[in-house]
């Protein structure tokens, strides 16, 4: 399981998390206190049991053994542990002066005396005789004992005595402690994540609610028009005497700000298409007079002087170029204003074949090629504006490649993704391409092609912006991919369903696949043909 790092988890986990990690910390020291107290209080209670013991041994040390009490008097232990009062498991040893162990035995609870190891005898030979209780681990069963070793005087030898209680009753004590402790505190943390979830979970309910509010708003189809915002934070939530009323607060002034910027931008854009559209109809009528009295005096029986007839013609044709802009922008105007389109059945079929008839007539030195499918294809939407998408397109393809470009001009019936019929019109050139830089923007307004896309003919930079606005009108989708040898502008819109069976998606050439610049050679066919399918004869202009 991968460790979740602090940037991606979120508020409460963390608030549950911490309160875990401090409960925890908390358990820990308190246990590790409580443990270490119980164990120095026992330790310095049994090393005055012990300090007892040796006052004992020392004293009974000295007797003779007819003194003893019978039935010890032959065990393997020293006098001393037949004094009363020694309890089970005292040790009693008995060093002579050159360091020999003479007797060295551990007190049974029974009353009997049982003997060290050699190795146990060892041990406890070398603890120092200052008469300060030390720990030693005589292994085996006996374990831990805390010692002290003294020097008596017995018969006129010196006689070191050692004398030690084990240290098991205070081990078990500890551990009991330590056991005690650790269970309370695994419960404590268990309650803690328990309990603190849901006082985090209820505490941080306000803040859900300021998210799901944020979410409302970030869901809304801003980028449509959409201005107004009436997703608020409840008035429960704004209280600026905490700190979540304080957030919530601020969220509503920011939204309210937000509502008032949205209105007033969306209120300045529909001014200016309004302008727009009251500017390019008011301009309508003068350049059509402009147009026709260019032509009236052009058509005169009297003699114009070539100058004079030259001025004419290029405000006759400066005209036709300003009108063919005011009806562009009178149709995007339009377009913007979301007026509804028409509803006819229009065939794309029909609207193709004329299309590219009349791209041939206008680019001769391209070569056309048509690629119908053998099922009319239906869609509904109005007729001349998706005839001026087709004619765009179809022009954009003819003014910003060189002469001898191949242009094809193909529709398929497909299923799409949600199971609908599309139509799927593309346009593709085998030219030099579109600038990288360019491609983004290229559906822009008054977007122009570089020099790599030469300009044959003059050009508003509106004609892609048309298209985009059109499909978008008729609920469809227009895309471009473009590379060195191949650009393809490809458009979908709802179809209606064909009495026929669909083409399948996996024989239909997506919009943006790579192709090499071959991919649509030049037929050996005269240049002023478009190639059909069999069945659909040549269309000549």
């Amino acid at each position: 399981m991968k460790p979740l790092r602090r940037g991606r988890t979120t508020l409460r986990r963390r608030l549950v998390l911490l309160s875990i990690a401090l409960t925890a910390t908390i358990s820990i020291v308190i246990g590790l206190v409580a443990v270490f107290s119980l164990q120095v209080f026992l330790e310095e209670r049994l090393d005055n049991q012990l300090t007892s013991a040796v006052r004992r041994s020392r004293d009974f040390a000295g007797r003779p053994p007819s003194e003893n009490r019978p039935g010890n008097q032959n065990g393997p232990g020293p006098n001393f542990l037949n004094a009363p009062g020694q309890g089970e498991d005292t040790l009693g040893v008995e060093i002579e002066a050159d360091g020999t162990v003479s007797t060295a035995a551990v007190l049974s609870p029974a009353g009997e005396t049982v003997a060290l190891t050699t190795d146990q005898k060892k041990t406890v030979a070398e603890v120092p005789v200052d008469r300060e209780p030390h720990t030693v681990d005589l292994g085996g069963d006996l374990g831990r004992y805390r010692v002290i070793a003294l020097v008596i005087q017995r018969d006129g030898t010196d006689l070191t005595l050692v004398t030690g209680l084990p240290l098991s009753s205070v081990q078990a004590a500890v551990w009991r402690l330590t056991a005690a402790v650790l269970a309370v505190s695994i419960f404590g943390l268990l309650t803690v994540a328990f309990v603190g979830g849901l006082i985090v979970r209820r505490t941080l309910r306000p803040l859900n609610r300021l998210a799901e509010v944020a979410t409302g708003v970030k869901e809304l189809p801003l980028h449509e028009g959409k201005t107004a915002l009436p997703t608020r934070v409840p008035e429960q939530d704004t209280d600026p005497a905490t700190e979540v009323g304080q957030v919530g607060s601020a969220l509503n002034t920011l939204l309210g700000h937000v509502d008032n910027a949205l209105q007033a931008r969306n209120a300045s854009e529909a001014r200016m298409r309004r302008f727009v559209a009251d500017a390019s109809h008011e301009l309508r009528t003068p350049l059509a007079s402009i147009r026709g009295y260019a032509e009236l005096t052009r058509r005169t029986g009297q003699h114009v002087p070539p100058e004079v007839a030259h001025s004419l013609s290029r405000v006759e044709s400066e005209a036709i170029r300003m009108s063919g802009l005011v009806e562009e922008l009178l149709l995007l105007a339009r377009l913007d204003e979301g007026r509804p389109t028409a509803k006819d059945p229009v065939d794309l079929t029909d609207l193709l074949v004329n299309t590219v008839s009349d791209a041939h007539a206008a680019g001769p030195t391209h070569r056309w090629q048509l690629n119908l499918p053998n099922v009319p294809v239906v869609v509904t939407g109005d007729e001349p504006q998706l005839h001026q998408v087709v004619v765009n397109l179809m022009a954009n393809a003819r003014v910003h490649t060189p002469p001898g470009t191949v242009v094809e001009a193909a529709l398929r019936l497909v299923i799409s993704e949600q199971g609908t019929p599309e139509a799927l019109l593309t346009i593709t050139d085998n030219g030099p391409g579109i600038a990288p830089d360019l491609l983004p923007e290229v559906f822009n307004r008054f977007a122009r092609g570089d020099n790599s896309r030469s300009r044959t003919a003059g050009s508003t930079g509106l004609g892609l912006s048309i298209v985009s606005a059109v499909v978008l009108a008729h609920e469809g989708q227009v895309d471009v991919t473009s590379q060195p040898g191949r650009t393809c502008f490809s458009v979908r819109l709802p179809a209606e369903p064909p009495e026929d069976l669909y083409e399948p998606m996996d024989e239909v050439e997506e919009p943006d696949a790579a192709l090499p610049p071959t991919a649509l050679p030049p037929r050996d066919i005269p240049v002023d043909a478009v190639t059909q399918p069999q069945g659909i004869p040549v269309i000549r202009p």
